[in-house]
């Protein structure tokens, strides 16, 4: 959340209403963090158990519904959840780390923190990194939009189980046609209000998901009979298949900082318990889906699992309405982190102050809004299934994960001027640690994704 705090910071972007600047998250999930600052004047802060519910509402979402799939691409259940529990070290370290960064920089943004510690450089770095990310996570929902879609109209347009094709029932033109109707008027305004709603949707929704799975996978459809289920993996370096579904799955550290710096106590032992909760809540949600999925098909899971469920299934298909519900309103939000980010590089870049010229910003903001939706629905469009977008953008949130909390502890760690005891030195070397293995993975996971694509 809070992709920009800062007026000043951005040359002036947005208006001093806080409703009018991209505090928002760039997750797939959408949190009520946005009410944190008010919450924290009236009541002194955000408890700790508040702080869980909205770290892990910032990790869950449209990256549950491929972890089946990745289970599959690790090699099996006993890979797919010891990568998890690998993973999960980095990814609870990391949140522990920005929330000392944070401290000692005082800043109280993701980006704002890597700019403080690194310098500007590597902070105009994380920013476009942030609009490369949420761009991707748009396209990913258009394509999720597409697929729950087509087959809930696949269940409403049938007569005694005849399944008959119409021009009106193609997925691409059901995606425009959502996409121009509602998301497309959705995103256009400066202020996004609705974000307390969309944060209610997103848990039920992740949450009914993952309930569907294990129900299905202990009732099973008689008709349904699993493929071929690996018990380990072919290779070693199968298992790396899994890390960028992983990596987009449990990514919520851009949010952390506005969280910790909003909490009743914002101390490092409190939040270390509530990252440490969250993500173990996450990891309980993410194995579940994870494995029933995976050995409810197998083989023959699919990129998104709930398209591998019958069309006439009432229980999945009220998931994939939950799904759509989500995406729809999530996109916008996701759109407005990184166009406010754009927009922001744009004006440091040009020298400008904030836009005193309302008509002129307007026509920005709706240039910016048309060419940011147009390019994220024709990619859609072409792009096969979610598993492609995930596998190139999770190797982003791994830099959000590893490179970034890595080189901000390495930073804060050698501006320090005390004496450097043997922790010291074991800190720096772990932030050393930390970035080398998040650029392996970057360059793994992207190499690989980009390899797989130019094969196929």
């Amino acid at each position: 959340m809070a992709i920009n705090a800062d007026v000043e910071d951005w040359g002036g972007v947005g208006s001093n209403d806080s409703g009018e600047r991209a505090r928002l998250l760039q997750s797939p999930s959408v949190d009520s963090v946005r009410h944190l600052e008010s919450e924290r004047k009236s009541s002194g802060g955000v408890s700790s158990i508040g702080a869980v519910f909205i770290v892990v509402n910032a990790a869950l979402g449209a990256g549950l519904l491929n972890f089946p799939a990745a289970f599959y691409m690790a090699g099996g259940i006993t890979a797919g959840v010891m990568l998890q529990l690998f993973m999960l070290i980095f990814i609870i370290s990391g949140l522990v780390i920005l929330g000392y960064c944070s401290q000692v920089s005082n800043e109280s943004t993701y980006q704002e923190v890597v700019r403080a510690s690194c310098g500007k450089v590597t902070g105009v770095l994380c920013e476009i990194a942030i609009a490369v990310y949420t761009f991707g996570t748009c396209i990913a929902f258009f394509i999720v939009i597409g697929d729950q879609l087509d087959h809930l109209i696949t269940a409403v347009d049938h007569t005694e189980g005849v399944v008959t094709q119409h021009w009106y029932t193609d997925r691409r033109f059901t995606i425009v046609v959502t996409a121009v109707l509602v998301i497309l008027p959705l995103s256009i305004p400066k202020e996004i209000g609705f974000q307390k709603y969309a944060s209610a949707l997103s848990v039920m929704g992740t949450w009914y998901v993952t309930i569907v799975v294990i129900v299905r996978y202990i009732w099973p459809d008689k008709n349904m009979t699993p493929g071929y289920i690996p018990t380990s993996a072919p290779s070693w370096t199968a298992v790396f298949n899994a890390m960028p579904t992983i990596c987009f799955g449990f990514q919520c550290h851009v949010s952390s900082v506005p969280v910790f710096n909003s909490m009743r106590r914002s101390e490092l032992k409190p939040w270390g318990l509530v990252v440490t909760l969250s993500m173990i809540i996450c990891l309980f949600v993410y194995t579940g889906t994870g494995v029933c999925g995976f050995l409810s098909f197998g083989s023959k899971v699919n990129q998104d699992v709930l398209i591998s469920y019958p069309s006439d299934d009432i229980a999945v298909a009220i998931a994939r309405a939950f799904i759509v519900i989500c995406v729809v309103t999530s996109y916008p939000i996701l759109h407005f982190c990184g166009r406010a980010v754009i927009e922001g590089l744009w004006l440091r870049f040009r020298g400008e102050q904030v836009e005193v010229c309302v008509r002129r910003e307007q026509r920005r903001r709706v240039l910016q809004t048309l060419v940011w939706f147009s390019l994220t629905l024709i990619l859609a469009l072409f792009i096969p299934d979610i598993g492609r977008v995930i596998s190139l953008i999770g190797g982003l949130a791994a830099c959000f994960i590893f490179v970034f909390p890595g080189l901000c502890l390495i930073q804060a760690k050698l501006s320090e001027t005390e004496r450097r005891s043997a922790s010291w030195h074991g800190l720096v070397v772990y932030g050393v640690v930390m970035v080398t293995t998040g650029a392996f993975i970057f360059g793994l996971t992207t190499t690989n994704s980009i390899y797989r694509d130019v094969v196929s």
